[in-house]
């Protein structure tokens, strides 16, 4: 074999063991391959080949690196790093050792039917799972949880309709109305004496009628009574049941039954079921159409010693697992109603013993209706229908009647500066420099005293000096003077920014000509060196939410907000507020109220689908007037019915059952529906 092949074999088999940097140890096992022994490899492998040369050709080698070709090329296919040092005429060098953070595979012995087997690399890099970018994953979230729950109650309820309900209570209305003129037609003696039992029977059909429309009504009432529940609709059913007892017994002797008042209770029935589905499909609608939902959450011992309404990231469970409780009023009037049975009953019998069966039966029926005046049936639902419809407008619902409860007690509401200016409200209309100082200093100055003040028009400063491509500079002993103004050292000079009266009141001289209505005066060295003139648009939300929350005793609002523009006299000349109801803490007070975060575990008192201080602040008043109209319409009917159960007690006792007449009864009613119906217009008045 002439030289050129021993040199090629040589280079070759010397290459790949300095590769690969492992040898072949006497028992078989392969070890890293050190510096000081590679010119002794160098040497055995010499004196091997050339002995291999003499007696047998190349074969063997060239199979050898075919195979270690291959499995190279099969290496890099699964991504394995190893690279082979390019044959040339390099001087050879000693082999170094592997580092100790990337460990180069170990080799097989040779042999003929031997194919390297590489395994991983230690070390490598492993790429780790992609994070998906989800801006919008909250609102996914919550539209899927939207439509499992109020979105398809809200279908549900559509599906049910208020078709049916409105045309049963216009019909009940008008044989309530027609009943009611005939009643007053026989007061007056205009029915003739040969027309009476005509009427008699007309107002006996009536009564039934009345029935058959509201028999859904019925049947919620027995059905309520067979669940151990006792419900106005429970008591309607035994007021139906002695209303057609006394009407048999009325034909029997031609006298004209009470069917004018029971139709007036069963109209003021149906109107309360409209009413409480018309709620919910509104609440629904309201909690299917929301982007976003903020909570309203008492946070307790905010401001001296009284609870705080803070808002926070609200949940959809937070309104479908509380909205149908019962309310403590309702389970009032449930219970007086059956009271008022019990008592009747008793009438009832009183009478039967004292004169006849069937006077018994007439006291039983005349009590169960004036023991209920008409308008018990809406003095919960009407005045949260009212309030319903305003919420809706805004985009909020309160999470049942342990979030009216939650938000009638004595509380503070924290108001932050964009509660008063929302984002868009206050805009920079010019600026007027004074002095000899650069204009570009002025607006460093005055952007870095205003940004660490940290208020409302931080971020119009800002991008002012932004826009001026200004430094930005620290500020030293930053000061609320709390009458306008804040002042404090940049770069060893002192600075002020405050309001026309503020800068007077520290002395600096105002050049004529500077007097603007809204602006922001800043003097460096007492001097005054720019004017930034500002425009505070007020928002009619705002400024209605504002007006609600000082209408209410017992509800203060505490202004957290570090604008130094925003004083008590700014405020209200600006919004026509009392600001007297306003709490106006000091600047270390505010910055803590305004970190103060919802505690852990809160219960949601109302929910927001929009931003802004209208929907929070409707909320909390709304719940406040829901709660008095509740409680004084429980209180007023319960004076009535009670008022009407001592009369026919009286009436009893004394045996004068001619005072029992349609007329009377219906007129009772009447009296009584007055109070009601003002009552309930109360949440309309927030």
């Amino acid at each position: 074999m002439d030289e050129r092949d021993n040199n090629i074999s040589e280079f070759s088999l010397e290459d790949i063991l300095k590769e690969f940097g492992t040898q072949e140890s006497e028992d078989g096992s392969e070890e890293a391959e050190k510096p000081e022994e590679a010119e002794d490899v160098r040497l055995r492998e010499e004196e091997n080949e050339n002995d291999a040369s003499a007696e047998e050709p190349l074969s063997q080698d060239t199979v050898r690196l075919d195979e270690i070709t291959r499995a190279v090329k099969k290496q890099t296919v699964s991504d394995a790093t190893i690279s082979f040092t390019p044959v040339g005429d390099q001087p050879e060098q000693p082999a170094e050792p592997a580092a100790p953070a990337a460990q180069e595979p170990e080799v097989e012995p040779y042999s003929d039917s031997w194919e390297p087997e590489y395994e991983q690399p230690i070390g490598n890099y492993i790429p780790s799972e992609p994070i998906v970018f989800r801006p919008k994953s909250r609102l996914w979230e919550l539209k899927k949880k939207l439509v499992a729950g109020p979105e398809k109650r809200y279908y549900e309820l559509a599906e049910q309709g208020l078709g049916k309900l409105q045309m049963a209570i216009i019909c009940n209305f008008a044989v309530a109305l027609i009943s009611a003129v005939f009643t007053v037609l026989y007061s007056m003696d205009v029915i003739h004496d040969n027309r009476l039992r005509f009427l008699v029977f007309g107002q006996f059909l009536s009564l039934l009628l009345s029935a058959l429309l509201g028999s859904y009504q019925l049947m919620e009432g027995a059905t309520d009574l067979f669940k151990g529940k006792f419900s106005l609709n429970t008591l309607l059913v035994f007021s139906l049941i002695a209303c057609l007892a006394d009407g048999v017994l009325c034909l029997k002797q031609v006298r004209i039954p009470c069917c004018a008042a029971f139709s007036f209770n069963m109209t003021m029935s149906l109107w309360s079921t409209y009413q409480k589905r018309n709620i919910e499909m509104g609440q629904m609608d309201t909690m299917r159409k929301a982007i976003n939902l903020d909570s309203v959450v008492s946070s307790k011992d905010f401001y001296e010693g009284r609870p705080g309404f803070l808002r926070g990231e609200g949940q959809v469970e937070d309104f479908m697992d509380n909205y149908q409780q019962t309310s403590s009023a309702e389970r009032t009037l449930n219970i007086y109603a059956l009271t008022a049975l019990l008592i009747s009953l008793g009438i009832g019998v009183t009478a039967g013993f004292l004169h006849s069966v069937a006077t018994g039966i007439q006291f039983f029926s005349a009590s169960l209706l004036v023991s209920v005046p008409a308008t018990s049936y809406i003095t919960l639902s009407r005045p949260m229908a009212i309030l319903e419809r305003k919420l809706h407008q805004l985009g909020t619902v309160i999470c049942g009647w342990r979030g009216v409860k939650g938000m009638s007690v004595p509380a503070v509401f924290p108001l932050k500066s964009e509660d008063l200016f929302p984002a868009g409200s206050v805009k920079m209309n010019g600026v007027k420099f004074y002095g000899t100082r650069n204009p570009d200093e002025v607006v460093a100055y005055a952007a870095a005293v205003i940004s660490a003040d940290g208020g409302g028009m931080a971020p119009i400063f800002t991008q002012l000096l932004e826009s001026r491509s200004g430094y930005h500079y620290d500020v030293e002993n930053l000061r609320s003077y709390g009458n306008g103004g804040i002042g404090g050292i940049v770069e060893g000079e002192a600075v002020l920014a405050g309001t026309l009266s503020f800068m007077q009141e520290m002395g600096v001289d105002m050049p004529n000509g500077t007097h603007v209505n809204q602006a922001v005066y800043v003097a460096i060295d007492g001097a005054l060196c720019g004017v930034f003139a500002m425009t505070y648009n007020k928002v009619k939300t705002v400024a209605a939410g504002l007006t609600t929350l000082c209408a209410y005793r017992g509800l203060t609002p505490v202004l957290t907000s570090g604008d130094f523009i925003l004083t008590e006299g700014f405020i209200r000349k600006k919004f026509g507020v009392n600001t007297r109801q306003i709490a106006f803490p000091d600047r270390d007070v505010r910055q803590e109220l305004a970190n103060r975060e919802p505690d852990e575990g809160a219960g949601v008192l109302a929910l927001t689908t929009r931003e802004g201080l209208a929907s929070a602040a409707y909320a909390v008043t709304g719940a406040r007037a829901l709660k008095s109209a509740s409680y004084a319409g429980v209180t007023v009917h319960m004076l009535g019915g009670i008022l009407g159960l001592v009369i026919m007690a009286a009436l009893t006792v004394l045996g004068s059952s001619e005072l029992l007449t349609p007329t009377n009864m219906l007129l009772y009613e009447l009296i009584w529906m007055i109070p009601g119906l003002l009552i309930t217009e109360w949440t309309r008045l927030i």
